[in-house]
């Protein structure tokens, strides 16, 4: 099964509507070990398929439109953290304690870019808030690998061992994964078919125009997924707890197209179900169960606003013991063996991108997309949930290496170099990667530039 005819199965898909897609494959895109540029390809294929699908549902055209997915827009996109510039400026990427370690018997993953989860890795090392990364490469060369992991997760920081691919498949984490589907679809309820408005004639054709969405969602899946259905025309309204402020460059990234606000669910219940009752979508990309003492679990929502779609993305999934762990892209890619495939035990690797994040994160909007369209066929409260470690797995084992589509010769070209939109903003000027969604009659870049965290009120336009 090719990855696109794969991912576009998985959210549920009719299987004619892949005769819509055609794809340009450039080779030196994405170049990796892995099947990276068949997993970008299948992920961005799917969500673009799927909002061309609801698009013309909501239009009322005889045909969908036709998609076309380019490998060079792909790479671009799976890169835009990193292509992002403001004034010229590149971002900030990860921080000097967020890297592999050298430890007794191995290696290990720490992700510390944000000041908590640094304080929390400096405490489980029994190291002061000054400490530097030869003081933390010390401390980690004098622990096995496994010891480190367990040590820090303990502390509630994060890290991970390096794992081969056999090593993951013996994990109880793994094997749980192993009997889940790579996007799950679950119907809450029997909430009466949605009634969406028409689309007005007018150019650009945007399926989601008129959808409000929640997004309770933080690095970096889940921001994409809320940043492309802005792109398709929803209402995203971003929310985050004011005391957990997002890091600006990648901010400016993945907020392009939404407002963001901040409101403590705590304290401001009112606000919340006020924002609730008038929503269509809500994407959480946090543990799973760490928002349901809000209230937030899909049932819950879905009981309180009739015919909602949630929408759930977390690192290692839902169910098994690291469900409730917290998680990243780079420690999934060294914990499943990612890491070792792209390099080696002795000298790990990465994947030419944060790949599980960006791909993750597409096909929980194409996910979304599709649910809004079976709700307008026979109705019902839906949620979609993804985990990266589950579309790690995809990667590794079930993703074939293809060139199915239009093939660019062989040779670095102009059409792979990244096509950038370019706007002021309150951050300044800033460039960025255009989207990697494409389909006839399509919009072709965002309708709002991004704004700092906390900017807005929390309220609907």
């Amino acid at each position: 099964m090719t990855g696109i005819k794969f991912a576009w199965d998985a959210v549920g898909g009719d299987p004619a509507l892949l005769s819509r897609v055609g794809t340009v494959v450039r080779r030196e895109a994405l170049e990796a070990r892995l099947p990276v540029r068949e997993l970008g390809r299948a992920c961005v294929g799917a969500c673009a398929l799927a909002a061309a699908e609801l698009g013309a549902r909501r239009a009322g055209l005889a045909e969908v439109p036709e998609v076309r997915v380019d490998d060079a827009a792909v790479a671009a996109a799976f890169l835009s953290e990193r292509l992002l510039r403001v004034d010229g400026r590149a971002p900030v990427s990860f921080a000097p304690l967020s890297r592999l370690w050298r430890t007794a018997d191995g290696w290990v993953r720490t992700h510390a870019n944000y000041p908590h989860h640094r304080a929390r890795l400096l405490d489980a090392l029994k190291l002061p808030r000054h400490a530097s990364p030869e003081d933390v490469a010390a401390r980690f060369a004098e622990r096995s690998a496994r010891e480190a992991e367990e040590t820090v997760y303990g502390a509630g920081g994060l890290a991970v061992a390096l794992r081969t691919p056999e090593q993951w498949a013996a994990h109880e984490q793994s094997a749980v994964l192993a009997g889940r589907p790579l996007v799950e679809r679950v119907r809450l309820d029997s909430a009466p078919a949605r009634v969406l408005a028409p689309l007005a004639d007018s150019a650009p054709l945007l399926p989601a125009a008129g959808l409000r969405v929640l997004d309770l969602t933080r690095v970096l899946a889940g921001p994409v997924a809320t940043r492309t259905l802005a792109l398709l025309g929803a209402d995203v309204l971003r929310l985050d707890a004011p005391r957990l402020p997002e890091l600006p460059d990648l901010h400016a990234d993945t907020g392009i197209g939404k407002r963001s606000a901040t409101l403590d669910l705590a304290a401001d219940r009112r606000t919340f179900e006020e924002l609730l009752a008038a929503a269509d979508v809500v994407v959480t990309g946090y543990r799973p169960g760490a928002l349901d003492r809000f209230g937030l679990s899909p049932e819950a929502l879905a009981e309180r606003r009739h015919g909602l779609v949630v929408a759930q993305v977390s690192a290692w999934g839902a169910y098994g013991p690291w469900a409730g762990r917290r998680g990243f892209d780079s420690l999934v890619q060294v914990a499943t063996g990612i890491a070792t495939v792209e390099g080696s035990a002795e000298r790990p690797g990465a994947l030419p991108a944060q790949a599980l994040d960006h791909g993750t994160g597409y096909l929980l909007a194409g996910a979304v997309l599709r649910a809004l369209t079976e709700q307008s066929q026979d109705g019902g409260s839906r949620c979609v949930r993804l985990a990266l470690a589950r579309t790690a797995r995809w990667l590794t084992e079930e993703v074939e290496h293809e060139e199915a589509g239009d093939v660019v010769p062989d040779g670095r070209s102009t059409a792979l170099d990244p096509r950038f939109g370019e706007r002021d903003s309150v951050f300044g000027r800033v460039r960025y990667a255009l989207p990697a969604v494409s389909f006839v009659g399509g919009p072709v870049d965002w309708a709002r530039p991004p704004v700092p965290w906390g900017t807005d009120a929390p309220g609907w336009d």
